[in-house]
């Protein structure tokens, strides 16, 4: 039997919600092992000057407790 975990983390990019996600996952899963899935709750842009300057994502990262 395993239990899962699911904690919320913000993550940016100055390339697209796409980056921004994996950006996410891959400093998610230097702290949290055994990440298994994420889930997109909220999609951001901030803008300057007329355009797109940071894509920033909200995301619930589920992972798996070990014994």
């Amino acid at each position: 039997m395993s239990v899962a975990k699911v904690t919320e983390i913000i993550a940016s990019s100055t390339k697209s919600f796409d980056d921004a996600v994996n950006q996410g996952v891959k400093r998610a899963d230097k702290t949290l092992k055994d990440v298994k899935s994420v889930w997109i709750k909220e999609q951001k842009a901030m803008v300057e000057g007329g355009k797109v300057s940071e894509y920033r994502v909200t995301m619930k990262v589920a992972f798996i407790l070990k014994d």
